[in-house]
């Protein structure tokens, strides 16, 4: 399904002349296709949907990270005076945008309160040391739709309440 959104969205780019977008997703491709075969070598049929999934999450990751670092060095988050031609951050931004519109969507805060405490309450979970289990379950249930850093939080804090 995801690949079937990726190839539409790059026909639709071709036929639009969008060349910015036309290049992201051929990258895109370019490390599905890299993954793919590294998974062949290892003897697998290539890449599942949530491998898929986690490597645009890494891709998207990637991105967020490096144009943190373009907007340091030309001081925007120092408190220091903008620099206005950061066209490579820009850049970043439009992919993360790219690749954002291509993963599942995510859950708000409150749908992710909301199935970590009935997650919980189903699992029968008791305290800190069923946290593994509730994550793991939550991992398998939402690849790619949440925030795993705020759901594990979200799990702790639910454990540790006296219920």
């Amino acid at each position: 399904m995801l690949r079937e959104k990726i190839s539409c969205a790059l026909k639709t780019a071709e036929q639009n002349d969008q060349k910015k977008r036309v290049a992201t997703l051929r990258l895109i491709n370019a490390a599905i296709q890299d993954r793919d075969a590294a998974s062949r070598e290892q003897g697998k049929d290539g890449l599942s949907e949530d491998e898929l999934v986690d490597l645009l999450e890494t891709m998207l990751e990637q991105r967020l990270a490096s144009s943190a670092a373009t907007l340091v060095e030309n001081g925007e988050l120092k408190g220091e005076k903008p620099v206005v031609n950061s066209d490579t951050a820009v850049s970043e931004c439009e992919e993360v945008q790219m690749i954002r519109e291509l993963l599942p969507p995510q859950l708000s805060d409150y749908e992710m309160k909301l199935i970590c405490s009935t997650l919980v309450e189903r699992l029968e979970a008791k305290g800190l040391r069923d946290m593994g289990r509730c994550m793991s379950e939550l991992k398998t249930r939402y690849p790619g739709q949440m925030d795993f850093t705020r759901a594990s939080c979200l799990v702790k804090q639910i454990l540790s309440s006296p219920h």
